[in-house]
């Protein structure tokens, strides 16, 4: 998708109270565009709603976009606390747009710590926005996240309904299902990640 890119000085302010696919590609331009006037370049890696947004998997609006990681070289690091020149330039443009403050956010950032899916970089799309570059998860990760997402929260949550859009088969399921133990291997979170299974029918 080719976005026009257009100077910040020149933006229409106008409010978003939720981000549809259009409204989020036209802030990350809004912040790329930011952090290319102040000489600043950053990577990020993003996964959730937003994520799945911008590669077009799903239509629903969104609040924020949850980042996951800070890429520099090979390599992810947390991204708590975001850096400076992305976390200014994104309250710059949550200002501009009316979003909500943590419209762009290290939610997920924790993840880190037990480890993403085996090979989860590599399976990333690429997105740049003159100073802001975005690696999306892929379409097999965020079945991950969605579905440990959904067996922590229930059947009937949004990440459950964003799950049945992207139509996993069995086997994604699985594969999901034994990474996502990797991270609550609880008795009661298995119990619940059963119950999601089953109701996308896999025993």
């Amino acid at each position: 998708m080719r976005i026009e890119r257009f100077s910040f000085a020149k933006r229409m302010v106008y409010p978003v109270s939720m981000l549809d696919q259009n409204s989020l590609e036209a802030a990350l331009v809004a912040v790329g565009d930011l952090l290319e006037e102040r000489n600043e370049r950053i990577e990020v890696v993003a996964i959730g709603g937003g994520g799945l947004l911008l590669l077009g998997l799903i239509e629903r609006a969104t609040k924020d976009l949850d980042l996951v990681g800070l890429k520099i070289g090979d390599e992810l690091i947390k991204p708590v606390p975001l850096p400076q020149a992305l976390s200014e330039a994104a309250d710059d443009v949550a200002k501009l747009m009316k979003l909500s403050p943590g419209w762009l956010n290290a939610g997920p950032a924790s993840m880190l710590d037990l480890g993403l899916p085996e090979g989860f970089l590599g399976r990333t799309s690429r997105r740049e926005y003159g100073g802001l570059v975005i690696y999306l998860a892929s379409r097999y990760d965020q079945i991950c996240f969605k579905l440990y997402a959904a067996a922590d929260d229930s059947p009937r949550g949004k990440h459950f309904a964003d799950l049945k859009q992207l139509a996993p088969i069995p086997d994604e399921l699985r594969g999901a299902a034994a990474w996502a133990i990797t991270h609550d291997s609880s008795e009661g979170f298995r119990q619940i990640l059963d119950q999601v299974l089953a109701a996308l029918g896999v025993g």
